[in-house]
């Protein structure tokens, strides 16, 4: 057991890249998180871990080594909680992304419920992201770049800033080749008071930090994702989703993808949740199930 939890606190450091987070995380000192970690890295012969500027990161030892902890301590985990899973009772509390949350957390939700009909749930679909802890919330979806490094994660893939257009409107006013291009085009975009106005995209020829910033002159502003995609459907001009957005649109037709070569980097799609030997059954069935129902969706796959 002691070997074992060697193996839960170098996950929990690599996962939340601080030392105090992991502590946190763990209920536990600092201090003793840095003991364990020396003891482990004595025990292997090799470190584990680096510190670089910012946060600590993995050596390439390390990594390997966290990749295999995470499988045994999931099997230790099922092993576990087996028999208190076998029927699931009581309240499950999950927040998503609106747009995300209804077309596809929602089937999820009635799908896991299906398999466990005594468990009441409860979703709450909001975009600005609410806190688990003082929300009394179970599971969260998020989307980007996460904030809370306390947190557990579990990565479902990625979705993509993406432009669409109708075709109706590409063939009446012409195709963007560029980012440039757009200055000539009625674009929708989707605001938030005292946004700034702009598209970013990658630059041309690269795939690292450069980015290209295009200064709108929107002919729509509205702040509700469907008003934005039925304006685009009807020929109005070239929106912005987010790729999962635009799925069902983009696969029948009514809307085109455009200037891909310059889309920005995907961003994650993650289930959050806090952590710890106490987590709730109906919390780790809930999110092995959403890793694998949302994990095959194509929507999350930029």
């Amino acid at each position: 057991m002691d070997r074992l939890d060697e193996m839960a606190v170098l996950v929990a450091v690599l996962d939340t890249g601080s030392l105090a987070a992991a502590a946190r995380r763990l209920h536990r000192s600092p201090p003793a998180i840095t003991r364990t970690i020396a003891a482990l890295e004595h025990r292997v012969g090799a470190r584990l871990v680096e510190r670089t500027t910012r946060r600590l990161a993995p050596t390439e030892a390390g990594r390997v080594l966290a990749d295999r902890a995470r499988g045994l301590l999931d099997l230790y985990a099922e092993a576990m909680h087996a028999p208190a899973e076998a029927a699931l009772r009581g309240t499950l509390r999950v927040t998503a992304p609106v747009v995300f949350g209804r077309r596809h957390v929602t089937p999820c939700m009635l799908a896991f419920q299906a398999e466990h009909p005594d468990l009441r749930v409860e979703l709450e679909l909001a975009d600005r992201n609410l806190d688990l802890v003082e929300d009394g919330l179970d599971v969260a979806v998020r989307i980007g770049p996460l904030t809370d490094s306390g947190l557990m994660v579990r990565r479902i893939g990625t979705v993509r800033r993406v432009v669409v257009a109708s075709p109706d409107y590409l063939t009446k006013h012409g195709t963007p080749i560029v980012p440039a291009d757009l200055t000539g085009h009625a674009t929708i975009v989707a605001f938030s008071r005292g946004g700034l106005l702009e598209w970013r995209f990658r630059a041309e020829g690269g795939d690292g930090g450069a980015q290209r910033v295009v200064r709108l002159t929107p002919r729509l502003l509205v702040n509700d994702i469907e008003a934005m995609l039925l304006a685009a459907r009807s020929g109005f001009g070239l929106a912005r989703p987010l790729s999962y957005q635009v799925v069902e649109e983009l696969e029948a037709g009514s809307l085109v993808r455009l200037l891909a070569d310059y889309e920005p980097a995907a961003e994650p799609v993650q289930l959050v949740f806090l952590g710890g030997g106490m987590m709730r059954p109906v919390v780790r069935a809930f999110v092995a199930f959403g890793v694998a129902y949302l994990g095959q969706l194509g929507v999350v796959r930029g």
